[in-house]
């Protein structure tokens, strides 16, 4: 979808192409773009379209590049979209600024661009357009740095959830958030290269205030990098020390199964020795045999459960004896000493 905007006193007006201004600057949105989108940007504006197939790539990377009539940037923003099982991702922005219009293309929308035409964007100025990408590129950092402390919420809350119970759908929750901060890493690095190269060509124009602000920017993009690779490092050491626990507990689960087959094992061979076809004690003496065998049965499994279930209580060294006759010592000695400052304080 194809949206038009010019700015008046300030705010952004979404106009119908033939109420377009032409002494105005045009902001074109294109967001969740179509094919008769794609004609009208390749027919009317003239945009190649193997540039509109680079940023309708999920994987395309962030560059700025010269044409003949217009210059393209392609920058990486964060999209959030709950629908999904990786709920936050990322996707590639292409800005195509020629001298009076301005094209934002995306595969997808993105609360980023929502904010922008709902006009939630302080010191948005449609006249200057190389302060309007680094505000975009700034917006976008600022998005990144908020669905990073909404990761680290989920994965705090999921953390909460599995030590209660561990279940396979927190696990793959945690792998999901994940992979979106390896997204998030990706995009972050790629955006970083795409600001060096801003300040360093001469592609853009910025003039000594935007310079200012795309420094500003460079930081906020660097201080969301140290976050996502913190933010990952931590999940990462979450993710295997849950798997530690799963494990762990199948470990107690299968001590617990192998100690009740211990314990049926004795019981089976008493009653596996009287069913032998063999002259035995108890064979002639009809339900006293099988009361006794049964009582046989019934003390033996006891006796086994005790025996392999009973908790050794650890036995005291003369090292440890030694240690805690030192520690009880020490306590005297300091009420001693506590009792004799009383003495003083009260002479």
């Amino acid at each position: 979808m194809i949206t038009y905007w010019q700015q008046e006193d300030g705010r952004l007006l979404k106009r119908e192409p033939k109420e377009l201004d032409p002494k105005l600057n045009t902001w074109i949105d294109a967001r969740s773009v179509t094919r008769e989108d794609i004609r009208i940007l390749e027919e009317e504006y003239q945009v190649e379209q193997e540039h509109i197939l680079d940023i309708l790539d999920p994987d395309e990377l962030s560059r700025i590049e010269r044409e003949d009539n217009y210059t393209l940037t392609i920058a990486r923003v964060p999209v959030f979209t709950p629908s999904d099982d990786i709920s936050y991702t990322t996707a590639p922005l292409g800005i195509i600024v020629y001298d009076h219009i301005i094209i934002t293309i995306c595969w997808t929308d993105c609360e980023m661009l929502r904010d922008i035409s709902a006009n939630r964007m302080k010191g948005l100025n449609l006249g200057d357009f190389p302060a309007f990408i680094v505000k975009i590129l700034s917006r976008a950092d600022a998005m990144f740095l908020r669905y990073l402390k909404e990761i680290n919420r989920r994965s705090t809350t999921i953390q909460n959830e599995l030590q209660q119970s561990v279940k396979n759908n927190e696990l793959i929750q945690l792998l999901n958030l994940e992979k979106s901060l390896e997204f998030f890493t990706t995009s972050l690095k790629s955006n970083q290269l795409l600001l060096e190269k801003l300040r360093k060509t001469r592609l853009l124009t910025f003039d000594a205030d935007d310079r200012d602000w795309l420094e500003d920017v460079e930081i906020d993009n660097r201080q969301a990098m140290e976050m996502t690779d913190t933010y990952s490092n931590i999940l990462a050491g979450m993710v295997d020390a849950f798997a530690s626990v799963i494990s762990n507990n199948l470990n107690i689960v299968m001590k617990k199964l192998t100690t009740i087959s211990l314990i049926l094992m004795v019981p089976t061979f008493i009653t596996s020795f009287f069913g032998m076809n063999v002259p035995l004690p108890f064979a002639k003496s009809g339900w006293l045999g099988i009361v006794a065998i049964s009582l046989i049965c019934l003390a033996t499994a006891i006796l086994a459960g005790q025996l392999l279930l009973k908790d050794k209580p650890p036995r005291q060294t003369k090292r440890n004896r030694k240690s805690l006759s030192q520690r009880i010592k020490e306590r005297k000695m300091v009420r001693m000493i506590k009792m004799q400052e009383r003495k003083l304080e009260r002479m």
